[in-house]
């Protein structure tokens, strides 16, 4: 065999962060052994996997195509090496989440991962463009996701269904309404995610016809911070329904009906296409399955 682990790890480290120092660094390795090793897996099969702009080393065509193979070669063996070692049967798992299903779903399925399996779980929490983006750079194993990714390199798989619900403070005048009419919703002033988000496509797509005229007051990343604002009567706002059940229950917040509005939107598992499916991978999904067919995700009871 002409090429070695290190040697790939080295390719790799260099595709993620475009720089040999600082994928000397993430190594372990002195920036000159980590130059070496690239040359040597380059000359050996008279390759080129990079192009050199400066300090900067950006990947080609042919090393964009020779990544995924190595992820995954990468991957099985570190799987390999775990089991060798019989101290675990499921590695580390990278998972990525957005804010939602981050701060209202994913700990209790982390929880129940960790019960069952000897594991490691690391969480990025972040918006779905982002999340998208560190799949397609094999920064993250799975990503849970509330809007549809538009990535040719990605695998989408429905997970399950969700609701977004428009809300006030309980002294808002909004409040004591019925049923809010397209002028209700173009009066009034708007507190939303930021864009980017699986959220805000979600209520973009809700208000079809009349997103250029609504009166959007405030942007922001989190939930919670919505919520507060909402709270002090800034404005009112759209978010899941799983993050307000605990404002409504205890009267913090109020939902307001837009029964001809469709506020209905999916969850999203998704993975590299070229990314090996550890065994960590594979109990994940199995586990995904499961919680889809528990009350009250599935559509009727088991």
């Amino acid at each position: 065999m002409k090429y070695t682990l290190r040697q790939l790890e080295v390719f790799l480290a260099v595709a993620h962060t475009e720089n040999i120092s600082r994928a000397a660094a993430g190594l372990a390795m002195s920036q000159s052994a980590a130059s070496g090793a690239l040359s040597d897996l380059e000359r050996q099969f008279d390759i080129q996997l990079f192009d050199r702009l400066g300090k900067r080393l950006q990947i080609n065509e042919l090393g964009c195509l020779l990544r995924p193979r190595a992820e995954a070669l990468l991957d099985q063996a570190r799987e390999l090496e775990l089991a060798l070692s019989r101290h675990a049967d499921v590695g580390q798992l990278k998972l990525g989440a957005t804010l939602t299903i981050g701060n209202y779903l994913a700990v209790e399925l982390i929880a129940r991962f960790m019960a069952k399996h000897h594991s490691t779980v690391s969480l990025h929490v972040a918006n779905t463009a982002d999340i998208v983006a560190r799949l397609a750079n094999f920064d993250l194993d799975i990503g849970l996701v509330e809007g549809e990714p538009r990535n040719p390199a990605l695998s989408v798989t429905h997970w399950l269904g969700d609701e977004l619900v428009v809300f006030c403070a309980p002294g808002h005048p909004l409040a004591q309404k019925g049923a809010l009419s397209d002028a209700d919703l173009i009066g009034a002033e708007w507190i939303l995610r930021e864009s980017g988000s699986g959220t805000r496509q979600a209520f973009d797509r809700a208000m079809v016809g009349i997103l250029p005229d609504l009166t959007v007051q405030l942007e922001l990343q989190h939930t919670e911070a919505i919520k507060r604002a909402v709270e002090k009567q800034l404005g009112i706002s759209c978010l899941s329904r799983i993050a307000l059940e605990d404002a409504f229950h205890s009267g913090r917040l109020v939902p307001l009906a837009v029964p001809h509005r469709d506020f209905k939107r999916e969850f999203y598992i998704v993975l590299h296409r070229r990314k090996y499916r550890t065994a960590g991978i594979e109990h994940w999904l199995e586990l995904c399955r499961q919680v889809a067919l528990e009350p009250p995700w599935c559509d009727e009871p088991p």
